[in-house]
């Protein structure tokens, strides 16, 4: 089995303010807003904003009634610390940085080399969405086949 991630759906707080966001983020991933759905999954206390791409899918969904005024924390256990993206050259991290910033992505560290956390080369940028879920856009010379 190759490690290749499927999809992901993460629990926002606010789905529409979340989705205003994502509509402008995911594209400079890759993904493509007409590929976007919605659904309400009324007996699940549920609704979600599902993206797909030829290689993930990435979901919204709404938090349970009972969570809703929960804010998120990563280092819970059981939380999501963070999540990677992987980018071809440290051009199109750079590139990523201005996007971001443009469209409203709080930079938590502008793009610059992290020896502390991998072998020298790894280059990225870390950033937060409106929830405060925290992302990473990387090139490290040690993904190159």
């Amino acid at each position: 089995m190759e490690p290749i991630v499927d999809h992901i759906e993460l629990t926002v707080r606010d789905l529409d303010r979340a989705e205003a966001f994502y509509d402008r983020l995911l594209p400079l991933l890759g993904f493509d807003l007409r590929r976007k759905s919605r659904a309400a999954l009324e007996g699940h206390d549920k609704r979600v904003v599902n993206y797909e791409h030829a290689r993930l899918g990435f979901t919204l969904t709404s938090p349970r009634a009972a969570f809703a005024g929960e804010s998120v924390q990563r280092r819970r256990p059981g939380s999501l610390h963070h999540l990677a993206f992987r980018a071809a050259s440290r051009a199109e991290v750079d590139r990523l940085h201005v996007e971001l910033a443009r469209i409203g992505a709080a930079i938590v560290e502008p793009p610059r080399e992290f020896p502390e956390y991998a072998p020298p080369g790894y280059y990225a940028i870390y950033f937060k969405d409106p929830d405060g879920l925290k992302y990473e856009i990387v090139h490290a010379g040690y993904h190159q086949p």
